[in-house]
Protein backbone atom coordinates (compact mmCIF):
# COMPACT_ATOMS: atom_id res chain seq x y z
CA UNK A 1 0.00 0.00 0.00
CA UNK A 2 1.19 3.20 -0.97
CA UNK A 3 0.66 6.36 1.62
CA UNK A 4 -0.66 9.79 -0.55
CA UNK A 5 -0.31 13.21 1.20
CA UNK A 6 -2.41 15.77 -0.50
CA UNK A 7 -1.52 19.36 -0.14
CA UNK A 8 -3.30 22.23 -1.12
CA UNK A 9 -4.89 25.55 0.05
CA UNK A 10 -8.19 24.54 -1.55
CA UNK A 11 -10.07 21.94 0.53
CA UNK A 12 -12.17 21.61 -3.26
CA UNK A 13 -8.97 20.67 -5.41
CA UNK A 14 -7.69 18.77 -1.90
CA UNK A 15 -11.73 16.37 -2.46
CA UNK A 16 -10.99 16.03 -5.88
CA UNK A 17 -7.98 14.60 -5.95
CA UNK A 18 -8.70 12.43 -3.84
CA UNK A 19 -12.61 10.98 -5.59
CA UNK A 20 -10.80 11.45 -8.98
CA UNK A 21 -7.84 8.95 -7.41
CA UNK A 22 -7.96 5.67 -9.26
CA UNK A 23 -5.19 3.40 -8.13
CA UNK A 24 -6.04 0.85 -5.36
CA UNK A 25 -2.94 0.40 -3.99
CA UNK A 26 -3.15 4.50 -3.01
CA UNK A 27 -4.31 5.50 0.30
CA UNK A 28 -4.71 8.85 0.77
CA UNK A 29 -3.18 9.58 4.39
CA UNK A 30 -3.98 13.09 5.15
CA UNK A 31 -4.55 16.86 3.78
CA UNK A 32 -2.60 19.95 4.36
CA UNK A 33 -3.59 23.03 3.42
CA UNK A 34 -0.43 25.27 3.53
CA UNK A 35 3.27 23.86 3.74
CA UNK A 36 3.85 24.69 7.60
CA UNK A 37 0.91 21.92 8.36
CA UNK A 38 2.24 19.40 5.85
CA UNK A 39 5.45 19.37 7.04
CA UNK A 40 3.74 18.59 10.48
CA UNK A 41 1.51 16.52 9.07
CA UNK A 42 3.98 14.63 7.29
CA UNK A 43 6.15 13.89 10.05
CA UNK A 44 2.89 12.19 11.66
CA UNK A 45 2.34 9.98 8.86
CA UNK A 46 5.47 9.58 6.74
CA UNK A 47 3.86 9.13 3.11
CA UNK A 48 5.22 7.61 0.64
CA UNK A 49 4.03 10.00 -2.30
CA UNK A 50 3.08 13.86 -1.97
CA UNK A 51 0.54 15.77 -4.45
CA UNK A 52 1.57 19.52 -3.81
CA UNK A 53 0.01 22.57 -4.89
CA UNK A 54 2.86 25.62 -5.25
CA UNK A 55 0.87 28.67 -4.53
CA UNK A 56 0.09 28.38 -0.92
CA UNK A 57 -0.18 30.69 2.27
CA UNK A 58 2.55 30.39 4.96
CA UNK A 59 4.99 28.00 3.37
CA UNK A 60 4.72 27.87 -1.03
CA UNK A 61 5.74 24.79 -2.65
CA UNK A 62 9.34 24.93 -3.60
CA UNK A 63 9.85 25.60 0.59
CA UNK A 64 7.45 22.35 1.35
CA UNK A 65 9.02 20.56 -1.38
CA UNK A 66 12.94 21.42 0.35
CA UNK A 67 11.63 21.18 3.69
CA UNK A 68 9.72 17.78 3.07
CA UNK A 69 12.43 16.19 0.82
CA UNK A 70 14.99 16.84 4.06
CA UNK A 71 12.75 15.09 6.45
CA UNK A 72 12.54 11.93 4.04
CA UNK A 73 14.38 12.03 0.78
CA UNK A 74 12.74 9.17 -1.23
CA UNK A 75 9.29 10.57 -1.10
CA UNK A 76 7.85 11.00 -4.30
CA UNK A 77 5.96 14.38 -5.20
CA UNK A 78 3.86 15.57 -7.88
CA UNK A 79 3.67 19.26 -8.23
CA UNK A 80 -0.27 20.23 -9.37
CA UNK A 81 -0.40 23.69 -10.00
CA UNK A 82 -2.82 26.16 -11.79
CA UNK A 83 0.75 28.32 -12.70
CA UNK A 84 1.53 28.10 -16.27
CA UNK A 85 5.00 29.36 -15.35
CA UNK A 86 7.36 26.38 -16.24
CA UNK A 87 10.12 28.46 -14.44
CA UNK A 88 8.38 27.53 -11.06
CA UNK A 89 7.95 23.84 -12.12
CA UNK A 90 11.29 23.61 -13.52
CA UNK A 91 12.48 24.67 -9.74
CA UNK A 92 10.51 22.43 -8.29
CA UNK A 93 11.69 19.49 -10.67
CA UNK A 94 15.23 20.62 -9.33
CA UNK A 95 14.52 20.80 -5.93
CA UNK A 96 13.57 16.88 -5.93
CA UNK A 97 9.76 16.76 -7.02
CA UNK A 98 9.66 13.74 -9.34
CA UNK A 99 6.69 15.13 -11.91
CA UNK A 100 4.28 17.63 -12.60
CA UNK A 101 0.98 18.34 -13.93
CA UNK A 102 -1.47 21.55 -14.72
CA UNK A 103 -4.75 22.57 -13.07
CA UNK A 104 -7.48 22.14 -14.33
CA UNK A 105 -6.14 18.46 -14.77
CA UNK A 106 -8.69 15.50 -15.67
CA UNK A 107 -9.27 12.16 -13.72
CA UNK A 108 -6.90 10.53 -16.16
CA UNK A 109 -4.15 13.39 -16.64
CA UNK A 110 -4.16 12.56 -12.23
CA UNK A 111 -4.01 9.00 -12.59
CA UNK A 112 -1.48 8.62 -15.49
CA UNK A 113 0.88 11.25 -13.77
CA UNK A 114 0.81 9.11 -10.38
CA UNK A 115 1.31 6.12 -12.05
CA UNK A 116 4.12 7.24 -13.76
CA UNK A 117 5.24 8.97 -10.17
CA UNK A 118 5.01 5.55 -8.35
CA UNK A 119 7.32 4.04 -11.09
CA UNK A 120 3.92 1.78 -12.08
Amino acid sequence: MVKLMIVDDSTIVQRRIERDLQLPYVKVVGSASDGVEAVQLFQQTLPDAVTLDLTMPNMDGLATVSALLAIQPKTRILVISALADKATAIEAIRRGANGFIYKPFTETELNAALRELLGD
